[in-house]
């Protein structure tokens, strides 16, 4: 027992002894300093002017080129309709036959009395140049002759009235039949056949629209077109010639529409309740794919800026006043933080109309290892080679 315990004491010290011995061979060895880390690397990308053509997008509704409402114009019974709803029609065609049977009878009175008084003419005039031969040698009184040309010019003018009357009947007989004024697509017919209908009545028996061609009627605010002319005005943009007349088109869905339209005029009035004026394009639409009332959206071309300064929105933040503001790499090769102004978004781009000039260097990629006032390594702004792992997405730089 006592030959254990003697060996149990000198583990035990010698367990001790390289405890004591241990922190002074860790002492013994030299700390190796940690790298020395250089800038922060971030992605820039030089500011190039650029020719843009500025455009503005603005909602409105269809409307038909052509509309007309097919109203009588003559009273009596509907006795056929002559179309199919919803078909195309020519202007001419008939439309509605109201029954004629007055009418025919009116017409029938009228070339009655003008032969009636054709035929009074004629002993009147034989007279008249009786009497005017007999006034020259005495025969006759003056009296009688003044009274005999009276008559001729009375049944002269009787005749006059009765054309004036058949004419009247002859017309509307033909309105007995109710034509289309112009050509187009029909709608639906508010009457059948055997309903009584009046002249001129406020209701239409149908309507009828011209669709090859479609009015696009939008509205811009006038402080906009206030705008718009300043711009114009200090040469920051100019008018496209012939392209600045160019409308393209949004549907509802968002699809574009794959005809370009002309815009044709601008109104002269402000609305007062709105304050916008109204601006009318016409689209060209021969496969009936507008239809009138269509909510759209319309891009309207305003002229070109040749020197416009473009920057990714990614590359753009705010700051808790709400200003725009982008991160770039000074001539010092260190951060800047500069507030800029913006005027639209086109594209995936602002326009920036202050605050960036060419050649400024803005920081795309690496923004939260740069800090303002700090050293930074800039590189240009690129895709990253394949299997890299520096590639940001573009949803994570735009948020950088």
């Amino acid at each position: 027992m006592q030959l254990k315990s003697k060996k149990i004491l000198v583990i035990l010290a010698g367990l001790l002894v390289t405890g004591l011995l241990s922190p002074g061979c860790n002492r013994s060895k030299p700390a190796t300093p940690p790298p020395q880390a250089g800038p922060p690397e971030v992605s820039v990308l030089t500011i190039q002017p650029e020719r843009v053509t500025v455009t503005t997008e603005l909602s409105g509704r269809t409307s038909a080129y052509l509309v007309a409402e097919v109203r009588p114009q003559v009273s009596g019974i509907i006795q056929e309709r002559r179309f199919t709803e919803g078909s195309n029609v020519r202007a001419g065609d008939v439309l509605y036959q109201i029954d004629s049977a007055t009418y025919q009878a009116a017409y029938d009175s009228a070339r009655a009395a003008l032969s009636r008084a054709e035929a009074n003419l004629i002993p009147i005039r034989l007279k008249e140049e009786r009497y005017r031969e007999l006034i020259s040698i005495n025969a006759v009184s003056q009296q009688d002759y003044d009274e005999t040309a009276g008559d001729l010019r009375q049944a002269e003018a009787d005749i006059e009235v009765a054309r004036a009357a058949l004419e009247t009947a002859r017309i509307n007989l033909a309105y007995c039949q109710v034509k289309a004024p112009i050509s187009g697509r029909i709608g639906k017919s508010s009457v059948t056949t055997g309903a009584l209908v009046t002249a001129n009545q406020t209701s239409a028996l149908a309507t009828i629209q011209q669709l090859d061609s479609m009015y696009v009627d939008v509205t811009q605010s006038s402080a906009e077109l206030l705008r718009l002319q300043q711009t114009l005005s200090s040469g920051q943009l100019k008018r496209g010639g012939a392209a600045q007349a160019k409308v393209r088109l949004l549907l509802e869905d968002g699809t574009p529409y794959p005809r370009e339209g002309t815009l044709k005029f601008s109104d002269v009035t402000v609305d007062p309740g709105t304050g916008s004026v109204t601006l009318r394009s016409v689209f060209p639409n021969p496969e009936h794919l507008l239809l009138p009332g269509m909510f759209v959206r319309a891009i309207v071309q305003e002229g070109v800026n040749d020197q416009a300064i473009l920057v990714p929105q990614r590359g753009v933040t705010r700051n808790p006043a709400g200003q725009a503001m982008v991160m770039l790499v000074n001539d010092e090769e260190k951060v800047e933080v500069r507030v800029i102004k913006t005027d639209r978004a086109i594209g995936d781009k602002w326009l920036v109309s202050d605050g960036l000039s060419a050649g400024d260097r803005v920081i795309l990629e690496g923004t939260q290892r740069a800090r303002p006032g700090t050293p930074v390594k800039a590189v240009p702004f690129g895709p990253a080679p394949e299997g890299s792992a520096e590639a940001v997405p573009q949803s994570a730089g735009a948020k950088g």
